[in-house]
C-alpha cells in the first residue's frame, strides 16, 4: 500500500468531504468453514460471534493467556457455520495458524488473500458510487453479496475511517475493471498517510501502536468489544485486572499546529506515558493523540507533551476526536 498517490491532505479531504478509495488487499482474511467453526471462533476471539446473524460483520480481538491483544479482527459472518476472518496484514501467519491448531477435522480454513482484491469505498457519497457500480450498499456492519461483470463479489459495511462505505471483495481477475470503474464513478484513489489521519480523528487504534500483546482490552478503553457470557483465551486475565488498571490509553488534544508524535513522552499530574499515536489533524486543525499513561489520570487531570524540548500543554478528552 502506498503512503500517497498524489497528496495526503488531498486524499484525506476526499474522504471527509466527497469519496475515497483504499486498495487494502494487504489486509488478511481467511475462511473458517464447516461444522465447529462457530464453536472455534466463540473460544478463540473475545467478542461473541453468537451475537450477530449470517450477513452481519463484527468487531472482535484474539487475545493471549495474559488478556494481551494479539491482533483486532474484523469477522464477515457469511453463513451459520461459514466466516471469514479479517486480521491485520502483519499478523496474518500468526492469526491464522492459531486457528489451524485449534480446528476440529470437521472446520476448513482456507488463505483467501492468494486469490482476492479487496477495496474500501470511504466518504459522504460512498453510497452512490456503491449504488452506481455494484447496484447496491451494504449497511453498516452488514454482509452482501453480488457481482460485477460476471464476478462475484462480497461487500461489507466496514471501514477505518469513520465515514459511510464499505469493503468490497472481489477476486483477482475483476480487481482492475472494478478499481477502475470506482475511480470513474468519482472515487479518488487514497492510501496509507491518509488512512492514518482519518483513523486517529476517529480515536480507532491501531495495532502494533495503540494495541499490542503486552496490552488488554480493559487498558486500551476497549472493554465493549469484550462479552463477558463466553469462554475465551484470556478470559482470567481480565477477570482478575477488572477494577485494577496500572495503566490506561488517554486520547487528548494540542493547541497550534505542534505535532505529538509516537514516542514523546507526556506527564499527568499523577503520572506520566508515552504517545502511542499523533498527528496535525487536517480537519480540526490541530494537534490531537493518544497515549498510554500510568497510573491512569483522575478526572480533570492536567497533561503535557514534550514536543522538541519544550512541554506543550494538551487537555484529556475523549475520543472521536471528530463528530461524525
Amino acid at each position: 500500500m502506498p503512503v500517497q498517490y498524489q497528496s495526503v491532505l488531498e486524499e484525506h479531504a476526499a474522504v471527509r468531504s466527497d469519496v475515497g478509495m483504499f486498495d487494502v488487499s494487504h489486509l488478511g482474511r481467511f475462511e473458517v468453514v464447516g461444522a465447529g467453526s462457530t464453536d472455534l471462533l466463540v473460544r478463540q476471539l473475545c467478542n461473541d460471534i453468537r451475537k450477530i446473524d449470517p450477513g452481519r460483520a463484527q468487531y472482535t480481538m484474539a487475545l493471549n493467556a495474559s488478556g494481551g491483544v494479539e491482533d483486532d479482527i474484523i469477522v464477515w459472518r457469511i453463513d451459520d457455520e461459514r466466516y471469514w476472518v479479517m486480521p491485520n496484514g502483519t499478523n496474518f501467519d500468526e492469526i491464522a495458524s492459531r486457528f489451524v491448531a485449534f480446528a476440529p477435522d470437521t472446520v476448513s480454513i482456507t488463505d483467501l488473500r492468494v486469490r482476492s482484491v479487496l477495496l474500501a469505498i470511504q466518504g459522504p457519497r460512498a453510497a452512490d458510487v456503491l449504488e452506481s457500480v455494484l447496484g447496491m450498499v451494504p449497511g453498516r456492519f452488514r454482509v452482501r453479496s453480488g457481482s460485477f461483470m460476471g464476478h462475484d463479489i462480497t461487500a461489507a459495511g466496514t471501514g477505518y475511517t469513520g465515514e459511510k462505505g464499505a469493503e468490497v471483495y472481489i477476486d483477482i481477475a475483476g480487481a482492475e475493471a472494478l478499481w477502475e470503474a470506482f475511480t470513474t464513478a468519482g472515487a479518488k484513489p487514497a492510501a496509507l498517510g491518509a488512512r492514518d489521519t482519518l483513523r486517529l480523528e476517529m480515536g480507532y487504534p491501531l495495532w502494533g501502536h495503540d494495541l499490542d500483546d503486552e496490552t488488554t482490552p480493559l487498558e486500551a478503553n476497549l472493554a465493549w468489544v469484550v462479552s463477558w457470557d463466553h469462554d475465551f483465551i484470556g478470559r482470567d486475565a481480565l477477570e482478575a485486572q477488572r477494577g485494577h488498571l496500572t495503566k490506561k490509553l488517554v486520547s487528548f488534544t494540542t493547541e497550534g499546529r505542534a505535532i505529538p508524535r509516537e514516542g514523546y513522552a507526556v506527564t499527568t499530574d499523577t503520572g506520566h506515558g508515552t504517545v502511542t499515536s499523533g498527528n496535525f489533524s487536517p480537519t480540526l486543525q490541530h494537534g490531537i493523540g493518544m497515549a498510554f499513561v500510568s497510573p491512569p489520570p483522575g478526572q480533570g487531570e492536567s497533561l503535557s507533551i514534550e514536543i522538541r524540548g519544550r512541554q506543550v500543554a494538551g487537555a484529556i478528552t475523549s475520543v472521536p476526536f471528530l463528530d461524525r
